[in-house]
């Protein structure tokens, strides 16, 4: 079996390079020819000087450990895909062109490219393609303006045409290999509900924490997700060594696609209670989680807690926001949580609390009123000196 091993090369300026020494050799899949270096095209300082320098070999040695873990995953599992970078550099867009090309004739597939460009521009490589931003991209549709003269927003039932056209693409992608995920059966389709965000009351997730599910694993990951905000990727991708910290200070490593620099996310004892007891430090968190499992013991978990709600295990992302909005923390912040790259993504949950609190606020009503019509006479009530007081007279409040 091939053994991945991360290393150190020297560099100008005093830096070292890292990458990964694969042994035996595996073969390129461009190439053909066996390939034993892989360079990460991240460096560390040899001789660090300052507390800058030495944190940022800390944290660039994490993310090159990360690295090299998740490529020994690869190379067991024979999939070479990361030893040839032209296809996941290579422009999402004419992918998505060949697509709609092979539908000749087809307005709506050739409407859905346009849209997309219209959201990321004439360039978009397949790296920069994710969950997050297949959200971003799903409230677009469903929010701006239409790119017609008019300029009227597209209805809900387009929007939804167009994303699904645009999921059916990511899994064509995926079975050619252009993309390391599934993200086309990861993602939530569109639909009516989706302009709502289904979420959890804090009541309902407290009955859920409660409640059986026939298979632990999904229990636990539901829960964790709706007290982190984590989407389902990064919640089955998550290794026990990406959880650091001590008690009060817990925090989870994770690497940032976009810019392949560590990123740290806080999180509180009750989680890692949560989590149990840690296993090896390269075994997944939730090891054995399968998406097919989740939505069929969902469904079922829902059932057994008395939920009547037509919910996805993106719900709990939802249900994070929401709760974290309603209680009072900033949409800064939570925007931060969440990795939304446009604050406007995150305001669509301030929409739910700000509908929440006008619900809340009809919750309490006086019988003295008549709703939408004036004041009922009320009796007078009489002071100690037998003078009447108006029952809202400023005088009344002592």
């Amino acid at each position: 079996m091939s053994k991945v091993t991360l290393r150190k090369k020297a560099i100008s300026k005093g830096r070292q390079t890292l990458f990964l020494d694969i042994y035996p050799p595996v073969p390129n899949p461009k190439t053909g020819k066996m390939q034993r270096k892989y360079y990460l095209k991240i460096f560390i300082y040899g001789r660090p000087r300052t507390e800058l320098e030495r944190d940022h070999n800390k944290e660039t040695l994490s993310l090159g450990e990360h690295l090299r873990a998740k490529r020994q995953l690869d190379v067991q599992n024979r999939r070479f895909d990361f030893l040839s970078e032209s296809k996941l550099k290579s422009n999402f867009i004419d992918f998505f062109k060949d697509e709609a090309a092979k539908r000749a004739g087809s307005a709506n597939w050739r409407m859905s490219v346009n849209y997309f460009k219209e959201f990321v521009g004439e360039e978009f490589p397949f790296t920069h393609l994710n969950e997050t931003f297949c959200e971003e991209y799903a409230d677009f549709l469903l929010s701006s303006p239409g790119i017609g003269r008019a300029k009227r927003k597209i209805k809900t039932n387009t929007a939804v045409s167009y994303f699904a056209k645009f999921k059916s693409t990511l899994k064509e992608a995926y079975k050619k290999r252009f993309l390391p995920v599934d993200l086309g059966r990861i993602v939530d389709s569109i639909t009516p509900e989706d302009t709502h965000r289904e979420f959890l009351f804090m009541h309902e997730l407290e009955k859920l924490a409660t409640s059986p599910c026939d298979l632990p694993v999904v229990k636990k990951a539901g829960l964790f997700s709706a007290m982190t905000g984590f989407r389902y990727s990064d919640v089955e991708t998550l290794l026990w060594k990406e959880i650091q910290g001590a008690e009060d200070n817990y925090y989870i490593l994770y690497n940032q696609e976009k810019t392949e620099s560590a990123e740290y996310y806080p999180v509180s004892n009750q989680i890692i209670q949560l989590l149990g007891p840690p296993g090896p430090a390269d075994a997944k968190v939730f090891d054995g989680l399968k998406y097919d499992h989740v939505v069929k013991e969902l469904k079922k978990w829902l059932i057994n807690a008395g939920i009547e709600k037509h919910f996805t295990f993106h719900g709990f992302r939802h249900t994070f926001a929401t709760l974290q909005l309603a209680s009072g923390t900033s949409i800064y912040t939570v925007s931060k949580l969440l990795g939304h790259k446009n604050i406007k993504t995150t305001e669509i949950y301030t929409k739910i609390v700000d509908s929440l609190k006008k619900e809340a606020s009809e919750k309490i009503k006086l019988s003295i009123f008549n709703i939408g019509e004036k004041l009922i006479s009320a009796p007078s009530v009489m002071d100690d000196n037998d003078s009447q007081i108006h029952p809202c007279s400023a005088n009344s409040v002592r």
